[in-house]
């Protein structure tokens, strides 16, 4: 079967989750409502030494949400036999796995980008003369649509690999809220290239480490790939 008709019917399951839908909307809530709050506190003096990162803090938040949004919409297939009778209409495991991770992808990057426009609004609003300027507002709008689709992706992979839900969630969640910060303490550097926080670097106004907004995203990208290939991989050999 071609990749079109096979893309249009897993867009058609995406969109039918009611929990997905759900994820979505958690994307630009969780984004702009934490971003608000701290920017609300940075305009009291807490912190604005960094006008971007205060516009942008509830990313952090976001990316959770979209971490829930490319679990979800593939470990539904892991229940009730879903993925054998999904595979007898579609051989292509490979081209199938394509297919669903696009499908994932679609909605999380033009979400992402909205949640970005929306939250640079507010933070700008919020800020005032303290917030960032357009251009690096906008930069700030796409690194934040890109590392939420991407991470979304990298849940995807996972996903694929461990063939649960659950345990991806079990995973992912506590590294993105205390592993990764207690490397980052513990670290000089090297938390900088954990893929939940190299895509953030776009979000800063200027960053000390070694990386910068565009290569912090192609870390993250490169983290994105290789959980999905190795999902792939265990697709295509593991049985359905």
């Amino acid at each position: 079967m071609p990749f079109v008709p096979v893309l249009h019917a897993e867009w058609i399951k995406v969109r039918t989750l009611r929990s997905l839908l759900a994820g979505l909307a958690a994307i630009l809530v969780a984004t702009t409502a934490f971003s608000a709050l701290f920017a609300s506190s940075a305009d009291s003096g807490v912190d604005d030494t960094d006008p971007l990162y205060s516009a942008f803090f509830g990313v952090g938040f976001g990316q959770i949400a979209a971490i829930a949004v490319g679990t979800t919409a593939l470990s539904s297939e892991f229940r009730g036999g879903a993925l054998r009778l999904t595979l007898s209409a579609v051989p292509g495991r490979r081209r199938w796995f394509a297919a669903k991770a696009t499908a994932i992808a679609l909605p999380v990057l033009a979400v992402g980008l909205l949640t970005g426009l929306v939250t640079l609004l507010v933070g700008r609003a919020v800020l005032g003369s303290a917030g960032p300027a357009w251009g690096e507002g906008l930069r700030g709008a796409v690194g934040c649509g890109l590392h939420l689709t991407l991470m979304a992706l990298f849940a995807t992979g996972l996903t694929a690999v461990l063939r649960s839900g659950v345990a991806t969630l079990s995973l992912l969640i506590p590294f993105v809220l205390i592993v990764s910060f207690v490397i980052g303490d513990m670290s000089s550097g090297v938390a900088d290239f954990l893929p939940d926080r190299a895509g953030q670097v776009a979000l800063h106004s200027t960053w000390d480490g070694s990386l910068g907004p565009w290569s912090g995203l192609a870390v993250t990208a490169l983290w994105a790939a290789a959980a999905l290939l190795a999902g792939a991989w265990s697709i295509q050999h593991r049985d359905a």
